[in-house]
């Protein structure tokens, strides 16, 4: 369709529905990429033998002290979150030493975990219990269980689309035997030569 103005300057215009048309795939796309993320993210949650929790956080990050495991302080963070699903609040105990910004000596909630704020989205996969959910951290690389899952806690973005993992450092993983990699459970099995 071309009209005065259009064709004196050499420009075709296309007519509304074609352009309508054109415009309906990238809408679809970007209109149900998180409900794709959130299908994958279940899938791989119930994969690792994890349940998805998901709401919005309704207090800030707060620092629970933790009995020590050879000397290393297993300390928690508990964020309140209200449920997507239900509308219920559930706490989320989220272990420090899987944040990549934990330092034992330090009594705080740590990095990235004390970024989290008020009214963000957050996407749990970890073990429920009454009122909440744990274990929303890797397994460190153990097969996983319905009591030992390989969980994760995100963020979750404007759009709908989550995170990486906050919960993903492997540092102390030698603290679980089980867990520890193949040169360290070597190391502490190894049994002395005889003479």
């Amino acid at each position: 369709m071309n009209d005065g103005f259009g064709a004196a300057a050499g420009i075709r215009i296309q007519p509304m529905q074609a352009c309508t048309k054109s415009l309906l795939p990238v809408a679809a796309m970007i209109l149900f990429a998180p409900i794709t993320a959130w299908a994958t993210d279940a899938t791989d949650c119930a994969a690792g033998d994890g349940t998805l929790l998901s709401g919005v956080v309704v207090a800030a990050p707060t620092f629970a002290p933790g009995r020590p495991l050879q000397g290393i302080p297993l300390s928690h963070t508990h964020i309140r979150i209200r449920g997507d699903a239900d509308g219920k609040t559930y706490d989320l105990a989220v272990d420090d030493v899987f944040a990549s910004g934990f330092r034992p000596q330090e009594d705080v909630v740590p990095p990235p975990l004390s970024a989290i704020a008020v009214g963000q989205h957050l996407q749990a996969c970890g073990l429920p219990y009454a009122g909440g959910m744990h274990w929303v951290h890797t397994n460190c690389g153990d097969t996983p269980t319905p009591q030992d899952p390989n969980g994760w806690l995100k963020v979750v973005d404007a759009a709908g689309v989550p995170g990486p993992n906050l919960e993903g450092s492997q540092t102390y993983c030698y603290l679980w035997p089980k867990n520890a990699s193949a040169g360290h459970r070597q190391r502490r099995q190894r049994v002395p030569e005889a003479p």
